[in-house]
């Protein structure tokens, strides 16, 4: 909004120029987010006691969340509203890239809210069926992903893979199916790792800030070309939605440090999660994601592993699923399993981003 309506001003008064600079926005747009949720926060989060939407703990976990049940829940919503809210300030309106992003954002935190809704109305941890939530989830990602296949953006079906420059295969139509599972699996993984006080959005601030670096360079033709990876056009952008999403993240985690005073839910797991995915394959990184969120992929894998064990010899191989249980009940107190997961988190971004000069 701001650059469309104060930008055009600049001959008038020159400060206006400022708006034109993705830096600027996307410092402006974190900033927003980051106010939004600590002023909106306390407020939110006193609502939401007093509807009684709190957290349903299972009984079968860790006895050290038994405490944590009651506390409110959904607080994703705090985050949407701040991106999104963000965006539309901040925001190249005319740009189609970002417009899809929000688009499936929003559709997937839609579905998050329906799940975490039905949780705390029938006060246990039944929410949507699992065949519904997924349902929901690969609608989405179907719609994202033959959007983008169908927008005829040169190369969109190739697949780099780290430490190459060039691409290895061209998938073509295989590429569909590959984004669907991709966004999708991100979605579920970040749900999945949405289980400790501060563990998702600390890692999530991580990986939008690696993500922010990225899209930058695949945005500018000079760095894209210096960097030897791919430029797509006005994936610049989509910087501005990202260092949003770091802002909001920081903001949130203010109320959801231990001991957290709200939980995200999947209202704010399933979008944030997904979004990453989208973003990723817009600015073909679909393999890099994986190891840009690695500690995400440790998540949802110690979980598939964990049900194909027991299905196929009646034993488990970690104490529980997801991975972050296995290490509380393995003695490490929650606070250290977060923080040395963040610390995780931070090597997977820093090798990552080193993917960029040794190819």
């Amino acid at each position: 909004m701001f650059l469309e309506f104060l930008y055009p001003l600049v001959k008038y008064f020159t400060p206006f120029n400022v708006f034109q600079y993705l830096s600027f926005r996307g410092a402006y747009a974190a900033l927003t987010t980051l106010l939004i949720c600590y002023i909106l926060g306390p407020l939110i989060i006193e609502a939401l006691r007093r509807l009684k939407i709190g957290q349903s703990i299972r009984e079968e976990g860790p006895e050290t969340h038994l405490k944590k049940g009651g506390t409110p829940t959904m607080g994703g919503t705090l985050i949407i509203f701040s991106v999104v809210l963000s965006m539309l300030l901040w925001q190249d309106l005319g740009n189609g890239k970002v417009w899809l992003t929000l688009e499936a954002f929003i559709a997937l935190g839609v579905i998050g809210f329906i799940d975490d809704y039905l949780k705390v109305s029938r006060r246990n941890s039944d929410g949507l069926p699992a065949w519904a939530k997924l349902a929901g989830q690969f609608a989405v990602a179907i719609g994202v992903v033959v959007f983008l296949y169908f927008s005829g953006e040169e190369g969109i079906t190739s697949l780099y893979i780290p430490f190459f420059k060039n691409p290895v295969v061209d998938l073509g139509v295989l590429w569909i199916p590959f984004g669907v599972l991709l966004i999708v699996g991100e979605s579920n993984a970040v749900n999945f790792s949405d289980g400790l006080d501060g563990l998702a959005a600390g890692l999530l601030l991580l990986v939008f800030i690696t993500l922010a670096i990225l899209t930058y360079l695949s945005g500018r033709a000079d760095y894209s070309a210096y960097l030897g990876i791919p430029y797509i056009t006005g994936a610049g952008e989509l910087t501005v939605f990202c260092l949003a999403a770091v802002g909001a993240c920081i903001g949130f985690l203010w109320f959801n440090a231990h001991p957290a005073e709200v939980f995200m839910g999947d209202v704010g797991s399933l979008p944030l999660g997904g979004v990453i995915a989208v973003i990723s394959l817009i600015i073909k990184k679909e393999i890099l994601i994986l190891v840009i969120g690695g500690v995400f992929v440790l998540e949802i894998a110690s979980v598939i592993i964990q049900v194909a064990s027991y299905k196929l010899r009646k034993k488990r191989v970690f104490k529980m699923a997801p991975l972050h249980h296995h290490f509380e009940l393995s003695g490490w107190m929650e606070t250290k399993v977060v923080i040395r997961f963040w610390i995780l988190g931070g090597l997977f971004a820093i090798i990552a981003l080193s993917t960029l000069k040794i190819q």
